[in-house]
């Protein structure tokens, strides 16, 4: 999302650095006890990054004894679901952020154009918009772990264990547990009996298929990411789009679509390994065989052709 800036707070607090004296210049030692001091108080361990604070921090001579980890952040924006920077912010981890309406100023001196914005800015960077690593944005879309990544990769610093908090609380599983204990004694006798869905062949053939379609479509991963199945075009509002141009991010529809074909290619070969060879007639074996590759064939093109557009190397066509 393209985000403006306003002009005249930021040369106004250009202004405003330029007439500080030496001796108003903060020592590391004490700028290092203020970040702590901040980090202490805030509920997250986040620090807000002010216009006032980002100042200090740039009269500190370089190197600086710490690294800047900052999520740039915006109000106004947070009901967009498209970037959705309230998930990102709480997603991952960062040491500062900056909210863009606050600290617009600040937001020029990194040179961002767009939001989400995360960069990485090293104890010897003396231009913000030239020295500091910006986080790609394909990493952006996935999970904490590659915030951790990023971070080991381009600095010298370690990050520990990250810890998850559990789908379920202890008292959800001390009641599941419990429920299971009650319902054994009459599901053993179901089953010892032999009736039971489990001894459906028709429950488990229709299982095996939704497996395999919600392996090949990408389905768990859509639901741990939280990913749409389509959304609005940037251009025309009253537009939906379900395929995006660009390998960067998937849509959900995407993912059903190619889980589509693959089990449509699934289906025709099980057919004809289980089901064709049964028939007596030659002709209609025939037939129904060349119409199965057929059919095989124009799944895997489209496959094929969805996969090359996603990557860049060509359109799709019908």
């Amino acid at each position: 999302m393209a985000i403006s800036y306003n002009t005249n707070s930021f040369l106004f607090i250009l202004v405003l650095l330029l007439l500080v004296r030496i001796n108003h210049t903060l020592y590391s030692d004490d700028l290092v006890c203020e970040l702590t001091v901040l980090r202490s108080r805030s509920s997250t361990g986040v620090i807000h990054l002010s216009n006032r604070l980002l100042w200090q921090i740039l009269s500190v001579p370089v190197p600086r004894p710490f690294t800047l980890l900052i999520f740039f952040d915006s109000q106004k924006l947070h009901s967009d679901s498209e970037i959705s920077l309230p998930k990102l912010k709480n997603e991952f981890l960062f040491f500062f952020d900056i909210e863009f309406q606050e600290s617009q100023a600040s937001v020029a001196l990194f040179g961002v154009k767009s939001l989400p914005h995360i960069c990485l800015v090293p104890p010897f960077a003396i231009d913000f918009e030239r020295d500091s690593i910006q986080m790609v944005s394909s990493d952006i879309s996935r999970h904490v772990e590659s915030m951790a990544e990023f971070v080991e990769a381009k600095s010298e610093h370690t990050v520990g264990t990250i810890h998850r908090p559990g789908f379920i609380s202890k008292k959800q599983r001390m009641c599941i547990i419990a429920l299971g204990l009650i319902l054994s004694p009459f599901l053993v006798k179901k089953i010892v009996s032999g009736n039971s869905l489990l001894h459906d062949k028709n429950i488990w053939m229709v299982g095996s298929i939704f497996m395999y379609f919600f392996s090949v479509s990408g389905t768990m991963c859509n639901i741990i990411n939280k990913i749409p199945i389509a959304m609005v075009d940037r251009d025309d509002p009253g537009k939906l789009v379900f395929f995006y141009d660009g390998s960067g991010m998937q849509l959900g529809a995407e993912g059903f679509t190619v889980g589509f074909l693959n089990t449509i290619f699934g289906l025709m070969l099980a057919f004809v390994t289980h089901v064709l060879i049964h028939v007596k007639n030659r002709n209609i074996q025939r037939f129904v065989m060349l119409l199965a590759i057929f059919v095989s064939f124009w799944a895997v093109k489209k496959v094929s052709y969805l996969y090359n557009w996603k990557i860049g190397l060509g359109p799709i066509y019908g």
